[in-house]
């Protein structure tokens, strides 16, 4: 069996075309596996206005 965990990183925009995450993902992510988890998929839910992203999910996975 396994446990998950869900974490959101927000975008921010710089303007109409670049968005830039407000945390940084490498540093979550090496964070993460420190700790015995194991990233499964960067999710991108739906679009916001102009069909861009307003945030992304990293999901990590945890034998139990």
């Amino acid at each position: 069996m396994y446990k998950y965990e869900f974490v959101r990183i927000e975008l921010k925009k710089f303007s109409l075309k670049e968005l830039k995450p407000k945390q940084d993902h490498h540093a979550i992510i090496e964070q993460y596996a420190k700790a015995g988890w194991r990233l499964v998929q960067i999710l991108t839910p739906p679009t916001g206005i102009y069909g861009s992203a307003t945030h992304y999910e990293l999901i990590f996975e945890k034998e139990v």
